[in-house]
């Protein structure tokens, strides 16, 4: 991972944030093992605690993974709740299910083998959080087909949203400055095809009156759009 945060930053936020389970911790250590792309537990409190004051009820996530995001939502929803897991492969689908299982969380989890895009046309609204958490280029497609579904007070959040592995910060922030002065977007066609998906996934939201956007310096940046109108 590329964390936002230092190491001594990231540990004081974990020592004063929510304690993770055993299962959690297992997770983790699976993470560290099999050096597995997750958003830790930094954002793992965040995202359990964002459910908690919007009182969801209903969470879809573009990319699940191995359920890491997942488990953390699935302890704020109330027993008749439900998350929705989206995988591509198989086999991290699965390991999703044993740790929702083991958690206690498996009664409010449903499980999407295919394409997250293709599967959040299956389900009807509203969603109280969607979390965008994919192929960085298609962020925006993936708000746009949430986002007939969040309801005022709902909320997007999207992972990767400072960095990344391939994320260039220093393009990301050029572009964000000038949008500053000129109001105008111009993302260079230079930068790579993620930076290029991040950058017009801060374009979209930010632009969009209906949201209110802010970008948290946890994990690897999240942006948090809140549902106003």
């Amino acid at each position: 991972m590329t964390d936002v945060l230092s190491e001594e930053m990231a540990r004081f936020v974990r020592a004063v944030g929510p304690e993770p389970d055993e299962t959690l911790r297992e997770m983790d250590e699976y993470a560290d093992s099999a050096d597995f792309p997750h958003v830790g537990p930094e954002v793992g409190g965040f995202l359990r605690f964002l459910a908690r004051i919007v009182d969801a009820e209903r969470i879809f996530e573009f990319g699940s993974g191995y359920g890491y995001s997942a488990y953390w939502f699935a302890d704020a929803l109330p027993e008749t709740g439900e998350v929705v897991l989206t995988e591509v492969d198989e086999d991290e689908l699965e390991l999703a299910r044993e740790y929702m299982a083991a958690g206690g969380y498996d009664d409010r989890a449903h499980y999407e083998l295919g394409d997250a895009l293709e599967t959040i046309e299956e389900y009807a609204g509203p969603f109280d959080v969607a979390l965008i958490d994919h192929q960085k280029h298609r962020y925006v497609d993936a708000f746009e087909a949430v986002r007939p579904k969040i309801p005022v007070g709902g909320v997007v959040v999207a992972d990767n949203a400072i960095t990344a592995g391939p994320i260039e910060f220093e393009t990301l922030l050029e572009v964000v400055e000038a949008n500053d002065e000129s109001g105008e977007w111009t993302i260079p066609d230079s930068a790579n095809e993620h930076t290029r998906g991040i950058a017009a996934y801060l374009e979209r939201v930010t632009r969009d009156q209906a949201f209110e956007t802010v970008v948290l310096p946890l994990g690897e940046g999240i942006a948090v759009s809140y549902r106003v109108e």
